[in-house]
């Protein structure tokens, strides 16, 4: 679908995406929003009810493609350094796709109020959570050292993932896979118990 083939709102947000992105959100204007989509300042409110229901959106958008990619691994049997190594993959992919919103979603999320600001703490908790489980089920397993700390581990692998979003380059040398099976190659060398 072409820029123009879009509907209106889907528009607006791809553009705030880029612009938040690039400026931050409080650098961009309604103003700076409106003359990126050729539209006069007040046609915006048409559609929006002001900047800050774009960046919940943002938030919103990204958080559920992470939910989507992640959160279905759940269920899927596979040995705990596999599960890890491809929770990683799906991590950076969606980063790796949505490179605006990622940065955002990054970045920008801390001008949040207050309301949205605790939903995505929330958010950010799960995610938390689910490479806790993912670590701890692998030190169950034997698969992992048993002197691993869960939570320090899940920190260093997002830290990882998460701040991709600042120096990958889609249609660079190395695809998302490349880089998430180089820092999962790094990781498990040094989470995996010895045989």
């Amino acid at each position: 679908m072409t820029e123009t083939a879009k509907p209106r709102r889907a528009q607006i947000l791809d553009s705030a995406s880029r612009l938040f992105s690039e400026r931050g959100y409080h650098a961009t204007s309604m103003r700076d929003l409106a003359g990126d989509l050729g539209m006069q300042g007040g046609s915006l409110y048409a559609h929006i009810s002001g900047k800050e229901e774009l960046l919940i959106e943002i938030v919103n958008v990204a958080s559920r493609q992470f939910d989507e990619a992640l959160f279905t691994l759940r269920g899927v049997q596979m040995p705990a350094d596999e599960k890890l190594r491809e929770a990683m993959h799906r991590h950076i992919r969606v980063v790796a796709d949505n490179m605006d919103s990622a940065t955002v979603f990054f970045h920008e999320w801390k001008h949040l109020s207050p309301e949205a600001y605790a939903r995505v703490t929330g958010w950010r908790d799960s995610i938390d959570a689910f490479y806790r489980e993912l670590i701890t089920r692998g030190i169950q397993e034997g698969v992992f050292r048993a002197d691993l700390d869960p939570r320090m581990t899940a920190y260093l692998v997002l830290s990882a993932v998460n701040w991709a979003y600042t120096w990958y380059r889609p249609g660079g040398p190395l695809t998302p896979r490349d880089v998430a099976d180089s820092f999962a190659d790094m990781l498990l060398s040094g989470l995996r118990s010895e045989p």
